[in-house]
């Protein structure tokens, strides 16, 4: 959510935003937010008026009584109640104003950095660069959901069965391999200097609100019948909500998280679910880094949250480029976001195995996450970024790794978490 200051005083830059997130449908809520402000404003003024000519008839009251001047106590008493009924009246129009602009304003996108790319879907996100380099072996690789099968790891008909579609089971040493990737994001991350945190798994709508634009949250989330609770679709959500409404101390700024969950998505939408394979699932789980920082840091602490990712999948031998995403790609509360994605020798392409994004003071604004300068309060500024999700980055590394006798190389860095494990074999 932006500052209503903004579109106040510059209501052309905020509908110019809308218009390069081909979003034109929200143009008129600018023009509205702006009528509803001013009849706000005025509403709230003459409350201050109404409040303080009650308070100065009221303080008449007492030493009329005292001066034995009855009648004209009660004709002023008869004042102070029609003011409070009046006043009444104009609180709940202060009220209805207030509403009204705040779901309107939730609906307003950030405004983007001036460096995001102009385009209306993800087939217009921009490659910016390439990290390791994308090799085709001379041998077949199969569908990954056949390789890992292969090895005795996935069971997806079983989970059909206790779960439906979008679940799955993972077995034996892929298992394990899997549990390693998420082992070694976690230290890798304590490493970088981030605090390892495994956080609550259900969120309440005030949060789910706070940290998402609702058309992402009718998407993605599963909510908990007859509870205020949602199962989340991702961790930085729980994380980004453990400071709501909170004054953060300026000196504990940058904050830089790191957390493990299991994630929960609907997957509405046309791409759909996979039946066969493990790239778009109900269930996942996911190691994730988010910071909180001072508005002028946020840039320098989102580039370097990016290549964090990309080193992480280097170092299993994963190559990986980094995809700006377009403005009609970005979601309503980024001002800027990046993709990393994994090179697959099997399909000869890139496929998204990490999201990166800065908010600007966005869901702090909306959580009401402040620290205090010297002028005063201000909105810190929040990142989040993917280190990895599992299994979508176990199919990268099983690809990438993939040996011409159907083995899987496990990944150097991975063995200390795979009782020193180099290959996992095929069972066939």
């Amino acid at each position: 959510m932006i500052d209503i200051k903004l579109i106040r005083e510059n209501p052309d830059m905020v509908k110019e935003n809308i218009k390069k997130k081909f979003q034109d449908s929200k143009l008129v809520l600018v023009d509205e937010i702006i009528d509803l402000d001013k009849k706000n404003r005025e509403a709230t003024l003459k409350g201050d008026t109404l409040r303080s000519n009650r308070n100065s008839l009221s303080s008449q009251i007492g030493m009329l009584i005292k001066n034995g001047k009855k009648d004209e106590a009660e004709e002023i008493k008869k004042k102070v109640q029609e003011i409070n009924n009046e006043l009444e009246e104009n609180e709940k129009l202060e009220e209805k104003y207030s509403e009204e602009i705040k779901s309107r304003m939730m609906k307003i996108p950030n405004i983007m950095d001036p460096s995001v790319p102009i385009g209306k879907d993800d087939s217009e996100n921009v490659e910016i660069e390439r990290f390791g380099e994308p090799k085709v072996p001379d041998y077949e690789i199969p569908y990954h959901a056949d390789i890992i099968e292969s090895l005795g790891g996935l069971d997806k008909e079983s989970a059909g069965r206790t779960s439906g579609v979008g679940f799955y089971y993972l077995l034996g040493d892929v298992a394990r391999l899997h549990e390693a990737v998420l082992a070694y994001a976690r230290d890798y991350m304590i490493d970088n200097g981030f605090t390892y945190a495994i956080p609550p798994f259900m969120i309440r709508s005030d949060v789910v609100t706070g940290v998402m634009s609702f058309e992402e949250m009718d998407a993605m989330m599963y909510k908990i019948e007859n509870e205020d609770l949602y199962l989340i679709g991702t961790s930085e959500h729980s994380m980004i909500g453990k400071f709501k409404d909170q004054l953060v101390k300026k000196e504990d700024l940058p904050i830089k998280m790191t957390s493990y969950s299991p994630c929960f998505r609907k997957e509405i939408g046309s791409h759909g679910l996979e039946e066969r394979g493990l790239y778009r699932l109900h269930q996942f789980e996911k190691q994730e880094m988010i910071i909180l920082c001072e508005p002028e840091d946020s840039m320098s602490y989102y580039n370097k949250m990016w290549k964090l990712t990309v080193d992480f999948f280097r170092s299993m031998n994963v190559p990986v480029r980094q995809l700006e995403c377009c403005s009609g790609d970005l979601a309503d509360l980024k001002v800027k976001s990046c993709d990393v994605e994994a090179w697959s020798p099997r399909q000869q392409k890139y496929f998204e195995v990490g999201s990166c994004s800065n908010l600007s003071d966005a869901q702090a604004r909306r959580l009401g996450i402040r620290t205090k300068g010297e002028k005063g309060n201000y909105y810190v500024h929040t990142l989040n970024n993917t280190v990895v999700a599992s299994p979508r980055g176990l199919i990268a590394i099983i690809e990438n790794n993939y040996n011409k006798d159907g083995s899987v190389t496990v990944p150097e860095v991975l063995r200390p978490y795979m009782g020193g494990l180099e290959k996992i074999v095929s069972k066939k």
